[in-house]
């Protein structure tokens, strides 16, 4: 951690004697939380709240069609939310307290997916992706909710490469670090997504692969909750508040 100096005057008594305040001068990590589609920033909240605690500015929100402004669901297409996504970005990084080279995105599901194609616009340097889903570009103005599910299902079942989706291939073209988790007992995204998602990291800086035993797609049970909860945090612990404050090497590829 750099350290500021600065010299300065104290009165004592009559006199003044002469002194040196040092000060950290390294801002802190920015951590920005993307919810699923149907989800909320409330579910973002407890564990935004823990991680601020290990030494970062967190920034919860939620998307457009969610909560405040769910009557706009209707019309919500994946744009509009991009353009959500991006302007939450820019409140973060241009908080004083926040090191704009230092931002990690944490997506679940369909914010995954966003948080790959934010990567691909703004600069990133840590994505955490839980379950994240996959959607073809074509249709990208067309409201997301009409999207057909049948298709989307065995659009997901099969395997896509980096050349043929917009969101692959920004993962294609990231080097930081990555922690990708999949949930055993998906219904929603299914194994073969998140391999689409592994095998697009290959420029990534690391690679940190979990699966949450016996989980289905929204972490129902409260077992699901803390074991994921735990896995972010550890991985937090390691990548962004390891590396700022150790600055060690973290050159690894785990998997279970």
């Amino acid at each position: 951690m750099t350290v500021s100096s600065e010299s300065i005057e104290i009165p004592a008594g009559l006199e003044s004697i002469s002194g040196t305040l040092l000060t950290p001068s390294a801002k802190l990590p920015g951590i920005l939380f993307v919810h699923g589609w149907g989800g909320s920033q409330q579910r973002d909240l407890a564990r935004a709240e823990n991680i601020t605690g290990l030494g970062c500015v967190c920034l919860t929100f939620d998307l457009r069609g969610h909560e405040r402004t769910h009557e706009l669901r209707a019309i919500t297409s994946r744009e509009h939310n991009l353009e959500d996504l991006l302007a939450a970005y820019d409140i973060l990084v241009n908080h004083p307290a926040v090191d704009s080279t230092a931002i990690a995105v944490i997506g679940s599901s369909y914010g995954g997916y966003l948080a790959t194609i934010l990567s691909g616009m703004r600069p990133v340097k840590w994505m955490a992706l839980r379950v994240p889903a996959l959607y073809w570009d074509a249709d990208w103005d067309m409201p997301k909710q009409q999207l057909d599910r049948d298709k989307l299902a065995h659009y997901r079942r099969s395997a896509v490469t980096a050349a043929d989706n917009r969101a692959l291939a920004a993962c294609k073209e990231f080097k930081g670090d990555v922690l990708l988790v999949e949930s055993e007992q998906d219904d929603y995204v299914p194994h073969a997504t998140l391999m689409s998602y592994r095998t697009a990291f290959d420029a990534a800086h690391s690679l940190t692969y979990r699966i949450v035993d016996g989980a289905d797609h929204a972490l129902t049970s409260d077992a699901s909750q803390r074991a994921y909860s735990l896995m972010l945090n550890n991985w937090i612990s390691e990548m962004v508040i390891g590396a700022r404050l150790e600055d060690y090497p973290h050159h690894s590829a785990t998997y279970s």
